[in-house]
């Protein structure tokens, strides 16, 4: 069945200047602000589940994993900011994938693919991530797909980036020799 939107529906989308999620999830916030309804972070009641900055895992990252982490939060923050994805897939420091609409796992396969495995991962929040809505998020399907694309390394932001299922995340990073690595938001 299709769905119909009303009036006021139409109204609020009609500000938006583009399609994006970003976009949209605003002025959907700004809409409720408007109405007097306060929209929290959404990590209000997560903190636990946003790691420190540290190695989590038993392996640490390599010397060239270290400088593939370097050039691809650099990267990943502009992409991020002209809010294309999150995500990069680098390996010595060339950029194999960068996420688009298709999501992260899709991006890391097809990063895997042309870097044949052994590749760095780089997930960031927008430069001027909100908060409230559409965080980043790593977990067990991260996981699997990075063990799937023979990936050797994650990186991902501290304090901008849920980290879901933490115990069986690490257990399953040091059992297929996987480093992650949550860096500074810098």
């Amino acid at each position: 069945e299709k769905i119909q939107p009303d009036a006021r529906f139409l109204k609020v989308f009609s500000k938006v200047k583009n399609n994006n999620d970003d976009a949209i999830l605003r002025q959907l916030c700004e809409e409720f602000e408007l109405e007097g309804i306060h929209v929290c972070d959404s990590t209000t009641f997560l903190s636990v589940l946003l790691p420190e900055k540290g190695v989590l895992t038993k392996r640490q990252p390599t010397a060239e994993e270290e400088l593939d982490i370097e050039y691809g939060h650099k990267i990943a923050k502009e992409i991020a900011g002209l809010d294309i994805g999150q995500t990069v897939v680098v390996k010595n420091r060339v950029i194999l994938a960068v996420e688009a609409i298709e999501g992260t796992n899709k991006a890391i396969m097809r990063g895997s693919e042309l870097g044949n495995g052994d590749i760095t991962v780089v997930k960031v929040a927008r430069p001027s991530q909100d908060m409230r809505y559409d965080i980043p998020a790593v977990g067990i399907e991260t996981i699997n797909t990075l063990i799937k694309a023979k990936a050797k390394c994650l990186a991902f932001e501290e304090g901008k980036t849920l980290l879901l299922d933490r115990e069986d995340v690490i257990n399953m990073a040091d059992k297929a020799g996987i480093a992650i690595k949550v860096v500074s938001s810098r």
